[in-house]
């Protein structure tokens, strides 16, 4: 692989949280033991009240905690979260829920990847080591250069990702903004990926691994009434500046499947229609 890491460069660890304590330990301790560590660990608290600043502050003395008034979801912590560290002047941002534990050589390993890269993605696994699905990348493979170029590196290129173990130059971010917190929870991490690397290069780095410990590996469209934001949201992603145009027609036939599974799983039932309903007049508004 072509990156050599300069003593230059560092690396802050943000990290969001909303009322879970015990993975959030979990998580941090996963972040300190790293072969190569973090120069800094900044935690964006969404108004938990479980304790959880309390923990950072007895267990993890050398993370930095930011506690925000109120609950601004996945997007509106690392919109927060992300300013904070832009002012701090780090080169890289490396961006997780309190629910991700990364392998211990994940950064390590991420750091390795392309020189010219914006964004460096890991292997986002759930808790029996297949592959999450609600965190698998959108891999640039039309290009066979391109491709036979990046598994030469030891990496794939990448068109946008999930957040959990994702690795972003802090330049980046400068240039094309930062995540955009109305998205609340869902595709907020799509977008602003997709964002950047409609200009500027990015990898997949599958030696990387961080494991998404959510309840189950279950697809946002069994998200009973959060599926609202996947259908709102995945609208607006239609409407922003992210994808190109043929993406869109992807992006179309990727919500309507995703609408017509979470039917199925709710029985068509008048609570799912009115999710979906609401989700769809909400997007388009």
């Amino acid at each position: 692989m072509s990156h050599a890491l300069s003593p230059q460069e560092t690396v802050c660890a943000v990290v969001v949280t909303h009322e879970r304590r015990e993975l959030l330990g979990e998580c941090l301790a996963a972040v300190a033991a790293q072969s190569r560590p973090p120069d800094h660990v900044l935690v964006i608290d969404n108004a938990s009240t479980d304790g959880t600043a309390g923990m950072v502050a007895a267990e993890h003395p050398e993370a930095e905690l930011l506690v925000l008034d109120r609950n601004e979801g996945g997007a509106g912590g690392f919109h927060e979260g992300m300013r904070r560290a832009l002012a701090g002047g780090w080169t890289w941002l490396w961006l997780m829920d309190d629910d991700t534990v990364p392998q211990p050589d994940c950064l390590e390993r991420l750091l390795e990847g392309p020189s010219d890269a914006a964004v460096l993605a890991p292997k986002v696994v759930w808790t029996d080591g297949r592959i999450h699905p609600m965190n698998p990348p959108r891999l640039v493979v039309e290009d066979t250069d391109a491709l036979v170029d990046g598994f030469e590196r030891g990496a794939v290129p990448l068109r946008w990702c999930t957040f959990p173990g994702s690795l972003v130059r802090a330049a980046a971010a400068q240039r094309h903004g930062l995540p955009r917190k109305e998205f609340f929870i869902w595709s907020d991490d799509i977008d602003f990926t997709a964002r950047v690397l409609r200009h500027e290069p990015g990898f997949f780095v599958p030696a990387g691994v961080a494991v998404h410990k959510t309840r189950s590996a279950a697809a946002p469209w069994a998200g009973g009434a959060r599926f609202y934001y996947a259908v709102r949201n995945s609208l607006w992603l239609l409407r922003g500046d992210a994808l190109r145009p043929k993406e869109r027609a992807f992006q179309v036939l990727l919500l309507a499947g995703q609408v017509q599974r979470h039917l199925s799983h709710e029985g068509w039932s008048r609570r799912a229609l009115a999710t979906v309903a609401r989700g769809l007049f909400d997007g388009l508004r």
